[in-house]
Formats: structure tokens, C-alpha cells, sequence
């Protein structure tokens, strides 16, 4: 099963970077983006996260072998929501699916900035000469065994021996961008009840959400004020990092800059404009 939401999001913000003036109305029927739940491959999780650059840390999988399976358990109420009337909707139920997917975005978000940190660090200490320096560093006895330093120290070596490495990361970065942008935009509404970017704001409807009528996951609003840039449901972001395998449509910097600057939309009202008269879908 491939999954591709993530790359249709960044081909339509790159589309929008060159000022392209196709008319972005004409995509599929919005559930043609999500996979039935009985076809989902529940390994591609942990997989697609295992596929990045320095994920090969004891911690860090075991973090995504939890989310996987927090995800198959996630999926199995939100099935259980799609299928129910609803006139006779069990709200205690859906009451229990908000919990568990703030808890499980929470987590996501979490895994994705720790990595994302580390990443980034490993390529400014290859950028100002000092990888030797850190993994001696690292290696320093203690008088005492600390496995996860040395296998800092290994993982910072290979990049060490072998310059190709950076490049592979600096491609994971972009890779990863839109989505991580999406989820920490989210994670800020939910968790500090603020607008991302704006210190001291109040949030819309922190923490709310309605059911999707695909999916059965809970969609959220991705607001901004009066501004209201899209939505993200927990189903939208573990299909995205599924999604992580598939390289083929990886971010340019264009369209990484675009995504960011309609991200801050709602503090513009003029860029606000220009991106919706250009077309940009606000769909996720």
C-alpha cells in the first residue's frame, strides 16, 4: 500500500511557490486518500520511521514500535465510531477517542522534534568540523558502560566515514517538514490552548473535534484566528508517516518556504488572500 497524502500537500504548495495558476479544484473524492482500515499494513508504521536517518537508536524504535501499536488500538475505536448510527452515537466513546488521540499526537510530536533535534545537531557538528570532537566525547569512560552514548558515537562516525550520509538527512528533514509542521501547529492548540507562533493568544476550540466520515478519526481544526487553514485528524498523520517510504516527491526548499509562509497566514491578512486566490487547497 503506498501512501501519498503528504507528497499531494507538498506538490500543491509547490505548485502555489511557482505561481502556477492551475485550477487545484479538480483532486479525487477525499476518500480516496484514506486506505480501508483492513488494508492498512500495520509493520509500515515503524518501518517508514525506521527508514530515517539516525532512527537506528534502541530508544527511538522502541518509541515508534509503542506508537504502531497504540495506532492499530486508535484505529479499531475510530472503526468502531465510523460504523456506529449516528443517532445512537456512545459519546463516553467518543469522549475516550479524544483522550486517546491528543495522548497519541502528544507522542508523535514528541518523537518527531527529538529526532528531528538530533538530526539536525549531527549536521551542524559535520558542517563546523566537529564530529571527531563529539564522538570522542561520547566516548569517554566514566567508569561505567552507557550503550546509548556509544551508539551516539557510532551512528556520528558513520557520517564521519562516509559524507553521503548528510545529504540522506538533510533529505529526511525535508521529507519530514510539512507533517511535523502540521502536527506542531496542532500540538500547541491542544496543549497550550495558543496559536502557534503567537505568544500569549487563545486558541479557537482547542482540542476539539469532529468525526471524519471516512475514517472515523477526529479532525481538527488548524485555525489561526479568523483564519482557518485547514484540518489534521490522528488517521491523516499516521498515514503520512507510512507515507515517509515513499521518497519520490520529497519537499524543495520552494516548497518548504511556502508551506511555512502559509502556515503563518493568519498573522497577514494579505498573504491570506493572495494564497486563496492562487488556489491552494486548504485540504491536508
Amino acid at each position: 500500500m503506498k501512501f501519498t497524502s503528504h507528497s499531494r500537500l507538498a506538490e500543491r504548495i509547490s505548485k502555489m511557490a511557482n505561481e502556477n495558476d492551475e485550477d487545484f479544484d479538480s483532486e479525487s473524492d477525499e476518500n480516496s486518500e484514506y486506505p480501508a482500515v483492513d488494508d492498512i499494513d500495520w509493520n509500515a508504521f515503524r518501518h517508514a520511521l525506521g527508514s530515517l536517518g539516525l532512527f537506528d537508536d534502541m530508544f527511538l524504535a522502541m518509541q515508534a514500535n509503542n506508537l504502531a501499536m497504540v495506532d492499530q488500538f486508535i484505529s479499531g475505536i475510530e472503526q468502531e465510531v465510523l460504523e456506529e448510527d449516528i443517532e445512537g452515537r456512545d459519546y463516553g466513546r467518543l469522549i475516550f477517542l479524544n483522550a486517546q488521540t491528543q495522548m497519541w499526537i502528544f507522542r508523535v510530536y514528541e518523537l518527531l522534534r527529538t529526532w528531528r533535534a538530533r538530526v539536525k545537531e549531527a549536521i551542524k557538528l559535520h558542517e563546523n568540523g566537529g564530529l571527531k570532537l563529539r564522538i570522542d566525547a561520547l566516548r569517554l569512560e566514566k567508569g561505567f558502560i552507557h550503550a546509548n552514548k556509544l551508539s551516539r558515537a557510532d551512528q556520528l562516525e558513520r557520517m564521519l566515514k562516509n559524507p553521503a550520509v548528510v545529504d540522506r538527512l538533510r533529505e529526511d528533514l525535508r521529507l519530514t517538514h510539512i507533517l511535523f509542521g502540521q502536527i506542531e501547529f496542532l500540538r500547541v492548540s491542544m496543549a497550550k490552548h495558543e496559536v502557534s507562533g503567537k505568544a500569549k493568544s487563545v486558541a479557537f476550540s482547542p482540542g476539539y473535534g469532529r468525526v471524519n466520515m471516512w475514517t472515523g478519526s477526529l479532525d481538527y481544526q488548524l485555525e489561526s484566528g479568523q483564519v482557518i487553514l485547514g484540518t489534521l485528524n490522528r488517521r491523516q498523520i499516521a498515514d503520512g508517516i507510512r507515507a515517509f517510504v515513499d521518497r519520490s516527491e520529497i519537499p524543495d526548499d520552494n516548497a518548504i518556504a511556502s508551506f511555512d509562509e502559509f502556515m503563518k497566514a493568519g498573522d497577514a491578512p494579505d498573504v491570506v488572500k493572495d494564497i486563496f486566490e492562487r488556489g491552494l487547497s486548504t485540504k491536508t
